[in-house]
């Protein structure tokens, strides 16, 4: 039986990579109606980054197996990243349906500051500690 952690990683992992097929379907569409035969910037970034995470959850999971720690410390060290994954992917989807920036830093806000220090942390400290961990197993 699947660990929590596990349980999270694989879920996250089928929840991103359909998003990034259903991103695929809009980014064609809109290539199609586009008299330049371009998608928003957005649509394009969603749809690269979902396919991206999806695989990204299936290291973690990878990572979880070798990993040595409790299952609660596996379980936030997984969540942490893939809900930051899935942050991300959001806030692409819901800029490529504005279609009102090429550029999301242009405005200073909570979510290009503060909320980036906190992706950063999330995603990469979550990681280093499966990381540490497995490689301690494995040396």
């Amino acid at each position: 039986m699947p660990t929590l952690a596990e349980k999270i990683a694989i879920i996250g992992s089928g929840i991103f990579f359909m998003t990034g097929l259903l991103t695929g379907v809009w980014k064609y569409l809109a290539i199609m109606k586009s008299p330049n035969h371009q998608a928003p910037v957005y649509v394009d970034i969603a749809h690269r980054a979902a396919l991206m995470y999806a695989f990204a959850c299936l290291v973690l999971l990878e990572f979880i197996k070798w990993s040595t720690l409790s299952e609660l410390v596996e379980t936030l060290a997984t969540a942490l990243p893939v809900l930051f994954f899935g942050i991300a992917i959001g806030t692409y989807v819901i800029l490529g349906f504005k279609d009102n920036t090429d550029n999301q830093f242009k405005e200073r806000n909570f979510i290009t500051t503060t909320g980036m220090y906190l992706l950063i942390a999330g995603e990469v400290g979550g990681f280093a500690v499966l990381l540490v961990s497995a490689l301690g197993n494995l040396l």
